[in-house]
């Protein structure tokens, strides 16, 4: 028979090691997480952000570089997105940011597409060539628009 005061010791420890996993597993579906000293920040304004979020990521051509770190407005009552990409990227100052949906009602992220200038951007730059969300009910708010203003033509032209 084991005793008591070993017992209690395999116990604890086991839930020591249990309240470690279930933190562990709270923080990383949380989306926190700690990737050491900053990178590069970035911003850019858009006029329209849809479903934006911080934390969103930010990828070049598929693959992860960055996330979202804010959404606000800016003077111009713009909004306007600030990106943490990986500091060791070097970013031509034509370089073009576009927000993406993943699938057709998936979460939104940035894709940034590198230019061919030689001049690369620094910390706190403003990326200027931009492509804003696409909103799905706007288009369909004028698509119902528009074939309701088809049907009242058609019916004021009978009387």
């Amino acid at each position: 028979m084991v005793e008591p005061r070993a017992r209690d010791l395999w116990v604890g420890l086991f839930l020591l090691i249990g309240c470690g996993a279930i933190a562990f597993l709270s923080v990383s579906v949380g989306g926190s997480t700690y990737r050491g000293p900053r990178g590069l920040e970035l911003f850019v304004t858009f006029d329209q952000v849809g479903g934006l979020k911080p934390r969103a990521p930010v990828v070049i051509g598929g693959v992860k570089v960055g996330q979202v770190k804010s959404i606000g407005l800016d003077e111009e009552l713009r909004a306007r997105v600030g990106i943490d990409v990986d500091g060791n990227l070097r970013l031509s100052t034509d370089t073009s940011a576009s927000i993406l949906t993943a699938g057709v009602l998936g979460d939104q992220y940035i894709e940034l597409t590198p230019g061919g200038e030689e001049a690369t951007l620094g910390p706190g730059d403003e990326i200027e060539f931009k492509q804003d969300a696409f909103v799905l009910e706007r288009l369909i708010g004028r698509l119902v628009q528009s074939l309701g203003n088809e049907d009242g033509k058609g019916k004021e032209e009978e009387e």
